[in-house]
């Protein structure tokens, strides 16, 4: 479990600013079919934060949406956020990545020795498979509320009526007060179906030995002394 927080720790400082730009361009083909309808955002409603972005989707005619690139969105937040533009939501996503690993890791472990044949064979491949899908799948549904909460306060651009948040306490508790305790199950599903096959390819390549294979064959091959 240790090992896991350690992994979950070091992980964030790369997938934030990935997790960062994912939502950020899943979010523009939602803002461009809001601009195509008639109803006017009010001014209230756009945060600082989203005025970074205007320019991105609201550029021309209403009719005409521009696509918005991840490399534009950096340069943006990086232009007038710095580098913390693109760690926004870093405390959210270490609720939820640190959680993740400490949860998978012992629960792929166990699972996967109940598999092995002996102390001293492998546990088959397929078994690995299933295992790292049950680990993973559980340890996603586990951590769903914290993704929701990070999912949340990445999102920079609000639509219309969209409420806007200061922290993980107030999205927390703006949630509970308006949509109720659901909403941070939202999308588990969905979730877990990403999650499973994922981990258990990833536990699969492993248990083969694909690394130490491909090592063999490379000038960096630490095993030939």
């Amino acid at each position: 479990m240790l090992a896991g927080c350690g992994a979950g720790m070091c992980q964030v400082i790369i997938t934030t600013p990935m997790e960062m730009l994912k939502i950020q361009l899943q979010d523009a083909g939602r803002l461009a079919a809001q601009q195509r309808k008639p109803a006017i955002m009010p001014s209230t409603k756009l945060g600082s934060a989203n005025a970074v972005l205007s320019r991105s989707y609201n550029a021309g005619p209403v009719s005409v949406v521009r696509k918005v690139s991840a490399t534009q969105i950096a340069y943006e937040l990086l232009h007038t956020q710095g580098i913390q533009g693109l760690y926004k939501g870093l405390g959210a996503t270490i609720m939820r990545d640190v959680p993740f690993s400490v949860v998978y890791f012992p629960l792929f472990a166990h699972l996967n020795r109940l598999g092995q044949p002996s102390p001293s064979e492998n546990t088959p491949f397929y078994w690995s498979f299933l295992s790292g899908c049950a680990a993973g799948s559980s340890a996603a549904v586990v951590v769903n509320p914290c993704d929701v909460v990070k999912t949340r306060l990445q999102s920079l651009s609000k639509g219309v009526n969209e409420e806007s948040y200061k922290g993980v306490v107030d999205c927390v508790s703006k949630i509970m007060r308006k949509e109720g305790p659901s909403a941070f199950l939202k999308g588990a599903g969905c979730r877990a179906l990403v999650i499973a096959p994922l981990f258990g390819i990833a536990q699969v390549m492993y248990s083969v030995g694909v690394g130490e294979f491909i090592l063999g064959y490379t000038p960096f091959n630490l095993y030939s002394a």
